[in-house]
């Protein structure tokens, strides 16, 4: 049932990234193109995210214990490090040269482009580099 909760919830974030145009490149540059002809679709997209997460926690963190763990897990660490702003210096170069970041550039696989396929090849890369140089 724990799979199936996953996979659901992955199909249904993937489906709310491509209804929302978050799939297309083109739009997420634009967001990005402050100074020019400035798409501001994904600002209400993430305004939108941040209010159903936060419903969601205040709802979710209200039961006893989560339905699929014995404890909930929530991120206790909150230091800003010299690894957190490089790995999010790392995301921003990403998604601001390609117009993705990992879930849309995963939702998008569907589309059969080579060049997106290169770009999840070379995040999947990256991020195995980075858990060997952390471990190490």
């Amino acid at each position: 049932m724990r799979a199936i909760s996953g996979l659901f919830a992955g199909l249904l974030f993937g489906v709310g990234l491509a209804a929302s145009g978050m799939t297309d490149t083109a739009k997420v540059i634009g967001f990005l193109n402050i100074f020019g002809a400035w798409d501001r679709d994904l600002l209400f997209v993430m305004g939108s995210a941040v209010i159903t997460a936060g419903l969601g926690y205040k709802i979710v963190l209200r039961r006893q214990q989560p339905i699929f763990e014995r404890d909930f897990l929530v991120p206790t660490i909150s230091d800003i490090d010299g690894r957190l702003i490089g790995g999010a210096a790392l995301f921003g170069l990403g998604w601001g040269l390609y117009g993705y970041c990992p879930g849309p550039a995963i939702a998008a696989l569907v589309y059969l482009s080579p060049i997106t396929l290169g770009f999840v090849v070379a995040m999947l890369l990256g991020m195995a580099i980075g858990n060997r140089l952390v471990q190490s």
